[in-house]
């Protein structure tokens, strides 16, 4: 069995807009009621597809949600007409396009019986993302549907679980056991830890996982009063090399220490505060970023806003002056999602598989992102302003751009899911 990484990225819907709906998330309270741009976010993540396909990545898909959530409106005993605003926007939101919190993944290497297992992630916190999980089990047990695989249901409430956004998986190649962290919060001000230990343990027994290759640690509660609701903002890790702003962790030289000893080869590439602010890094995801494997060596993908912000430019560029681990940094423009608070790393979910055991309608090379770009310039609306969510013209429009794509895909059994 061959074993790499794949990065499924979420397609962006055609129902993305700005309703504001994630506190401690600050970009997307902070535009709140600005215009969205559909067609522009889905072409955005697109084009980062490609540019991973282009670094020699395998490339996956997660396909966007029936938006609006009729089904979860009618158990609110209501239609969408008939909704206030505020659950017209929550049964609207396209935060499915976040792949990275669809669910946790351990690779076979890591479990007790040798298959790669994915727990859907319930997202309790959020209320606009507390229905996400139905839909994403649909097409992760249809995406995954061969033996190789053990896809599970969300564990349940009130333990909140955000999914990979607060895991991490360090191993010497893709295919070797490995060492995975799960990081969780705690506390409520000023805003919400969504990560809850409980989760995140009970996630690693379904798993099967070596309790003395696993690790739970505390994120710093000054990261998610400053804005980082997943620990997904602060930090990232692939192969040997994990990545953290210094303030990233509540206990930092102990989760160091327990690192070091399980995987003495480990390479701690930590942002001191003194040259990044956490405020800095939050602002422009530094850390939101992918951290993948190449031909070249292990490369950092970051949105645009990265460059822009000069003390987090100057860090890059000094630490591949000096031979960081890190040696090469890619810029992918998707300003759309970063606006609504998601960054590269956001936008996919990655698992460790053999390419061969996953539904090939879940796989894309080149001319399967131009079959997409062709629907979404086709059938997703230019612009979405928050006073239209409910225009009956503009909820059929979206619908309709959701099929159509389906039906590019040869995936019409996810209609209703």
């Amino acid at each position: 069995m061959r074993l790499v990484e794949i990065n499924f990225d979420g397609i962006v819907g055609p129902s993305h807009n700005y309703a504001g709906l994630s506190p401690g998330n600050l970009a997307a309270t902070r535009n709140a009621g600005a215009v969205s741009h559909p067609r522009a976010a889905a072409l955005q993540g697109l084009a980062k597809m490609r540019a991973n396909l282009a670094l020699g990545l395998t490339q996956g898909l997660l396909l966007p949600h029936p938006r609006p959530d009729h089904g979860w409106l009618a158990r609110l005993g209501l239609a969408y007409a008939d909704a206030p605003a505020h659950l017209q926007a929550q049964a609207l939101s396209a935060s499915a396009m976040w792949a990275a919190n669809a669910a946790t993944v351990s690779p076979a290497p890591d479990t007790r019986d040798g298959r790669c297992h994915l727990t859907v992630a319930n997202l309790v916190t959020m209320p606009h993302r507390s229905h996400e999980w139905h839909a994403t089990l649909a097409q992760l047990r249809l995406a995954f549907a061969d033996s190789a695989y053990a896809v599970h249901e969300p564990v349940p409430a009130p333990f909140g679980d955000e999914g990979a956004a607060n895991h991490m998986r360090l191993a010497s190649s893709h295919d070797a056991p490995g060492v995975e962290i799960f990081v969780y919060g705690t506390g409520h001000a000023p805003f919400p830890a969504r990560q809850h230990q409980e989760a995140s343990q009970a996630v690693a027994r379904r798993h099967g996982l070596d309790p003395a290759r696993t690790l739970f640690v505390e994120q710093s509660p000054d990261a998610i009063a400053a804005g980082a609701f997943h620990n997904d903002v602060v930090a990232v890790a692939n192969g040997n090399v994990l990545f953290a702003h210094e303030q990233a962790f509540a206990e930092r030289e102990r989760v160091f220490a327990r690192l070091r000893a399980l995987m003495p080869t480990v390479e701690i590439v930590e942002v001191p505060a003194a040259a990044v602010s956490l405020e800095a890094a939050i602002r422009s995801y530094l850390f939101n970023a992918q951290l993948v494997s190449t031909t070249r060596g292990t490369t950092l993908i970051v949105p645009a806003e990265t460059r822009a912000e000069a003390s987090v430019w100057r860090w890059l560029e000094r630490h591949r002056a000096g031979n960081g681990p890190i040696r090469h940094v890619e810029v992918v423009d998707v300003r759309e999602s970063m606006a609504n608070g998601g960054g590269p790393a956001c936008l996919r979910l990655r698992v460790v598989a053999d390419p061969e055991t996953v539904d090939p309608r879940f796989l894309v090379d080149a001319r399967t992102l131009d079959r997409i770009a062709a629907v979404v310039e086709a059938q997703w609306p230019e612009a979405i302003r928050q006073d239209a969510i409910g225009d009956p013209a503009l909820i059929r429009r979206i619908e309709a751009a959701r099929l159509a794509l389906l039906e590019a895909l040869d995936l019409v059994e996810l209609t209703d899911s």
